[in-house]
């Protein structure tokens, strides 16, 4: 069709996405914490992180999610393929491309900060004090919370028009609980980029906690598709794999039917 993007600029959209969002929400962090120094962190930090995250959401939905779902988020392309949303066979290359912008969003916050951001932690997501599996049940359930209500707001029945507002909202209020325990990274692609940057930039990561990040986001994205699945299908419901989302509107709306954002 003429008006169908392509697989390289559904790529590309995902690229830029996940660096905005990187850049914005994960960048939020070293910023607060150069510009208060040696000043306690406090809920009103948390709040305001939270609302970097959620506000560049809701902005990469509307900008990008007509040209290939906006996924920005492994968790929720694995999701989306599991459901049979989504072809398996862009999995990868979707995957791949959020992890580089991931990667280049990281470096933008040091390009823009300098290596304060690094000596900070640069918003790298880790945990300490916990054990193992409270780490895993706080990225799991969070991430889980997240896209629930993505394949909720992107349904053929729900209200035209709110996907992104609903979705960016989802995101500031599930870091909130989780951040305090885990840094609520909520998506695999968040997690890996700043980690990479961050071992190149010469700071320490803690390589051991990878896995359990990306066991518990992937898994939720899973879990989450599948549920909703359950709950919300109908014998009128078809799905049909494509360059974003499709879940069985015949005539679904651009900016809404293919919007599936996350953080």
């Amino acid at each position: 069709m003429l008006d169908e993007t392509t697989l390289f600029q559904r790529l590309g959209a995902e690229a830029i996405g996940t660096a905005f969002l990187v850049f914005i929400g994960v960048g939020a962090v070293p910023a607060t914490l150069i510009v208060n120094g040696d000043a306690p962190f406090t809920m009103a930090d948390l709040g305001m992180i939270s609302f970097a995250f959620g506000t560049i959401v809701v902005a990469t939905v509307y900008a990008l999610g007509h040209i290939g779902g906006n996924h920005i988020n492994p968790a929720v392309t694995v999701g989306l393929a599991v459901s049979g949303k989504f072809p398996w066979s862009q999995v990868p290359a979707y995957i791949g491309a959020q992890v580089v912008g991931a990667i280049i969003g990281a470096a933008a916050i040091i390009g823009v900060l300098g290596m304060k951001a690094s000596d900070v932690g640069l918003g790298v997501a880790s945990y300490a004090d916990i054990s193992w599996v409270q780490a895993f049940t706080a990225e799991f359930v969070g991430t889980f919370i997240l896209v629930f209500t993505i394949f909720g707001v992107i349904h053929r029945k729900a209200a035209a028009g709110f996907a992104g507002v609903a979705i960016g909202l989802v995101v500031f209020a599930a870091i909130i609980p989780v951040a305090p325990a885990t840094g609520a990274s909520i998506n695999p692609a968040r997690t890996v980029g700043p980690m990479l940057v961050q071992q190149i930039a010469g700071g320490t990561v803690k390589w051991g906690q990878l896995p359990v990040y990306l066991a518990a986001e992937l898994l939720a994205g899973i879990a989450a598709a599948l549920l909703y699945g359950v709950l919300a299908r109908t014998p009128a419901d078809r799905h049909t794999a494509g360059p974003g989302v499709d879940l069985g509107d015949p005539e679904p709306e651009p900016a809404v039917a293919r919007q599936t954002s996350s953080a």
